[in-house]
Formats: C-alpha cells, sequence, structure tokens
C-alpha cells in the first residue's frame, strides 16, 4: 500500500467513508472533519507511519504541516516518512 493509499485510508476512517469517496483535492470540511477529527487523524497518521507530525491543535496554520487538502497532507506525511528513513 502507497503511502497515498494509506493516508486516503485513514483520513476515511476519520470521516466515516469509504476509501473510494476521498480525491486527493479534498478538503478536512469536505470530509466532515472538524478539529477533533484532525487531531485524531494526526495521532493514526503517527502510529501508522512511525513519525511524529509537528502540529499544533492550537495554531494549525503555524504548525508546518499543511491540512490544507488530502493531497498537501499526503506529501507532508511523504516527506517525514522520507527523512526518517
Amino acid at each position: 500500500m502507497t503511502v497515498q493509499d494509506r493516508v486516503i485510508a485513514i483520513l476515511a476512517d476519520q470521516a466515516l467513508l469509504d476509501p473510494s469517496d476521498v480525491t486527493l483535492d479534498d478538503t478536512l470540511e469536505s470530509l466532515g472533519l472538524d478539529s477533533m477529527g484532525l487531531v485524531e487523524t494526526i495521532f493514526a497518521i503517527e502510529e501508522a507511519f512511525d513519525i511524529t507530525v509537528p502540529f499544533n491543535a492550537n495554531a494549525p496554520q503555524e504548525s508546518g504541516f499543511d491540512v490544507s487538502s488530502v493531497r498537501s497532507i499526503v506529501a507532508a506525511v511523504q516527506d517525514l516518512a522520507t527523512q526518517r528513513a
């Protein structure tokens, strides 16, 4: 399973959707994920990829982890996983 597939599966699980319903252009809002859903998603990503996500729930726009779209989340996770390796 690719990084993209795993991230989409995590987001779909958190949003209670089928992975096929999640596109790279979706936003967390369009998936129905609120701030609590985002935090749970971050934890799930950290666990799935054994990485630490630089995310501050109190100031998400300043955290250095782009959550503006599924595409940006996939790219950020890929970068973190590459740095870890």
